[in-house]
């Protein structure tokens, strides 16, 4: 009966997490290719907040994450909430950010990485509120062509570098030309387990 009521359990909190992933809004954008976990996206102007933070991918990521966080929950001059999206993303300061989907994530030579929120789509530049902190920034992203390789698990270093690595030998086998350097979509609250996470490195490239 527990190996039963445990399964239950279980059942519940993936049926719960579920449901809350598929609340969440993200940005659109139109398939231009798609062989297996591999695809061209045509995403159309974004609007985004974003933060510089310092340290490894992991620990940039968190610091990153909450201080957008604050922000879309009312650290802000009207003390007004904004929906959350997804995903966050993460790329290198020292690059081109060429991330426009969910929370991403990049790394510079120095450890310095460019944390990103897309805003919801209700919102322009001109109509979000101003943030409270100086380091959270807002800015609009042009619509751009995005070659994405989808991956599940934890996102560590190690399988973030090999995902990138095979992203970037798709991108040459396709005859494509990479601006900037790859960026890092996480797509779920760190409660989702592993198995069930959504992962994407992506990089923009030339029409």
């Amino acid at each position: 009966m527990a190996v039963k009521r445990w399964g239950l359990v279980l059942l519940m909190v993936v049926a719960g997490l579920a449901s809350t992933a598929m609340a969440v809004e993200e940005p659109a954008f139109k398939e231009v290719l798609h062989e297996g976990d591999f695809e061209l996206r045509d995403y159309p102007a974004l609007v985004a907040a974003e933060v510089t933070v310092a340290g490894d991918q992991k620990e940039a990521a968190s610091k990153g994450f909450r201080l957008l966080a604050g922000y879309i929950f009312g650290a802000n001059k009207r003390r007004q909430s904004i929906a959350m999206t997804a995903p966050v993303a993460q790329q290198a300061a020292s690059e081109k950010i060429a991330m426009t989907a969910p929370v991403a994530q990049t790394r510079s030579a120095a450890g310095t990485w460019v944390v990103r929120f897309t805003m919801p789509s209700a919102w322009s530049l001109q109509s979000l509120p101003v943030p409270d902190d100086a380091r959270v920034t807002l800015r609009n992203i042009e619509p751009a062509r995005f070659a994405v390789l989808r991956f599940s698990g934890l996102a560590q270093p190690g399988d973030v570098e090999a995902s990138s690595n095979e992203l970037l030998a798709l991108v040459k086998s396709h005859r494509l030309h990479p601006i900037g350097s790859v960026s890092l979509a996480q797509y779920n609250p760190p409660w989702t387990l592993w198995f069930m996470r959504r992962n994407e490195v992506m990089v923009e490239v030339d029409r």
